[in-house]
This record gives C-alpha cells, sequence and structure tokens, in this order.
C-alpha cells in the first residue's frame, strides 16, 4: 500500500503500519504480519504508507486512536516525529531518534526507540554481551544508535571511521551524550577498524565492499547493519575468514520484536517466525 491516507479498515480491527519515504522495500510487514499470525492476533492488520516529513503531521492527526495501536517509522521520519509527539522513552531521548510510536488513550502518542535494544539483543542472541574496545563504520542515525548500544557493552574505547571533520564532531559529541569514549579517524584508515574485537557497520551499500580485502586471518565480530543485498561483500569475506557475522535482518527482527509486543500489549513475540518470514521474503527478492 503506498498511499498517504489511513483507512478505517473493517470493524473491530486493530491497526498498526510502518511509515517513510522510501518505503516500498520495508520488509516491516512481513515480519508484524507473521508475528500476529504466529500469536492469533487475527484482528490486528499491518500495512506500509509513503509518507514523507511534510505529510507526517496530517497523517497523525488522522489516525483514530480507538483502532490505531502504533507505527513503525523510518527515515527521514525518525527525528521529524519528535516534536509531534507528547512522551517519549529515555532511550529515544538519548539519541533524538524515534523508530516507534504507541498510540495510546485518547491519541497519546509515546515515541520509543528499539534499534538500540534491538541491537543489543541480536549481539546478545551470538554470545556478545561485553568487548573490550569497538569500532564503528560510519556516522548517521544508525551510528548514533550503535553507540548507545555500545555504551551498554563496551568497556572501553570505541574508534569512529568518518568522512569529515564535522562528522567526527559530530560523532565526538555522541560519545559525550552517551557515556562512551569515542576516538574518531579517517575514512581512509578503515581498514584499521577490522583488527577490533567487534565492528559495527553502519553505512550504505557498497559502501563497505573494499575493506572486504583487508578482513584480518582470524576476525572478530561484524555486525553489519545492512540486509539487502546480503551478504556484503564485507561479511561474506568476514564469514569466509571464520569471524562472527551479526546481519541487519538480525537487527531488524529484534527491534521488530519490541515493536510488536509495544503496539499490541501482547507477549511473548515469536522471533523465530518473524526471522523465517524475513528470509523467505529476501531469498524470493
Amino acid at each position: 500500500m503506498g498511499t498517504t491516507e489511513p483507512h478505517p479498515g473493517t470493524p473491530g480491527t486493530r491497526r498498526a503500519a510502518v511509515l517513510g519515504s522510501p518505503i516500498a522495500h520495508s520488509l516491516s510487514p512481513v515480519l508484524h504480519r507473521a508475528a500476529y499470525a504466529a500469536m492469533g492476533l487475527s484482528d490486528w492488520r499491518y500495512d506500509r504508507f509513503e509518507v514523507d516529513e511534510a505529510a507526517l503531521p496530517g497523517f497523525l492527526d488522522g489516525l483514530d486512536p480507538a483502532v490505531w495501536g502504533g507505527l513503525s517509522l523510518t527515515m527521514p521520519l525518525k527525528r521529524a516525529v519528535l516534536p509531534l509527539l507528547d512522551d517519549m522513552t529515555a532511550t529515544a531521548a538519548s539519541v533524538e531518534a524515534v523508530n516507534t510510536v504507541v498510540i495510546g488513550p485518547g491519541g497519546r502518542r509515546s515515541g520509543d526507540n528499539t534499534d538500540i535494544p534491538g541491537m543489543i539483543a541480536a549481539l546478545r542472541e551470538r554470545g556478545i554481551t561485553s568487548v573490550p574496545s569497538a569500532a564503528v563504520l560510519g556516522a548517521g542515525a544508525t551510528a548514533s544508535s550503535a553507540l548507545a548500544a555500545l555504551a551498554q557493552i563496551c568497556t572501553g574505547e570505541v574508534t569512529a571511521y568518518v568522512r569529515g571533520p564535522e562528522r567526527a564532531a559530530e560523532m565526538r559529541q555522541w560519545g559525550e551524550r552517551l557515556g562512551v569514549l569515542v576516538r574518531t579517524a579517517d575514512w581512509a584508515d578503515a581498514a584499521e577498524a577490522l583488527v577490533r574485537p567487534l565492528v559495527v557497520a553502519t553505512t550504505p551499500a557498497g559502501a563497505a565492499d573494499h575493506l572486504a580485502a583487508a578482513v584480518p586471518a582470524t576476525p572478530g565480530t561484524l555486525f553489519d547493519v545492512l540486509y539487502d543485498p546480503w551478504p556484503t561483500r564485507l561479511a561474506a569475506a568476514w564469514a569466509d575468514r571464520g569471524g562472527a557475522v551479526v546481519g541487519g535482518l538480525d537487527l531488524l527482527v529484534h527491534q521488530a520484536v519490541l515493536q510488536v509486543e509495544l503496539q499490541t500489549g501482547q507477549a511473548p513475540v515469536p522471533l523465530a517466525a518473524m526471522r523465517a518470514a524475513g528470509e523467505a521474503a529476501l531469498a524470493a527478492h
């Protein structure tokens, strides 16, 4: 569904959806619908809507709180939604980014960020609960969420490899705000990052492909937030060397589990069913 207007649905139906621009590629409907099916939530439906920053206020105002349980937000709406909320969690406030809106009684809009606990959960699933140091590739919105996650599991320094002094300054500021010791280095030296016990790649598709040739003989753990195309060249080279790889689908599923629980108020949420649905959708892509 690509409209910018929410439809009322059939009587008794509860609604949720993902918003963004572009949105056609989103796997969120696949994951959330799989959860609803496995949980027996036959009265819930989940859609996608093409909504940009200009259209967001009107879209939110048009939602019936008796019908709508919540929204998932992707770029460019994670920060655009902030002034439209009634409240937000400390987690969301820490990175000034909301990817989840829960619509409560009277239409109250509560913002949360499930990317951060989703990252932590995805790493925990692979046995990574603490690292002495880490590296972050990139400096966008996902990088700030990565720093927030690392604040909880990294006991030492995080080195961020970025392009330009402005991005470097931003990452150091995020580090100070989140309580992470952040050192910055030039993107041209990003191959140095690969010797860290944990490397978090937050760059767009293709940006880190050249680093595949620099993967060390005994790599640690790579968390590459991309999921399509998958594997990335870096992730494939990492796995070939025997390193542990956490992918973007892992992150997407773990953060979606939290979204389903927040939006529907139901638990437990079936991680395995959601992951299987995501894998099938990507394989058919």
